[in-house]
């Protein structure tokens, strides 16, 4: 992993993106502080999953589901399975 100063990243963005894509994330900094990474995905699948994990929304989902398991209101994995099974066929109709 590197470490970049926005300005540098800035003026040769494509040496960035080529060193991404061939020797892993640039952290880039603005004051000495991180404020963005650069990555080369390795394909459509890899793109999808990195873009989804940052989804704010997920991450709202997320957050919601683990303060219910703590307080007990979480679902057995058999029944998150059943109501996943059960969207499933509401969502091909």
């Amino acid at each position: 992993m590197k470490i970049a100063p926005l300005a540098d990243v800035k003026a040769q963005l494509s040496a960035y993106v080529e060193q991404a894509q061939n020797e892993g994330p640039i952290v880039i900094t603005r004051n000495g502080k991180a404020v963005a990474v650069l990555i080369a995905p390795t394909d459509d699948d890899d793109l999808e999953s990195l873009l989804i994990s940052r989804s704010p929304r997920l991450q709202a989902i997320l957050n919601q589901s683990r303060q219910s398991i703590k307080t007990g209101r979480g679902l057995a994995a058999d029944a998150f399975w059943e109501t996943v099974e059960n969207s499933s066929e509401d969502s091909t109709l």
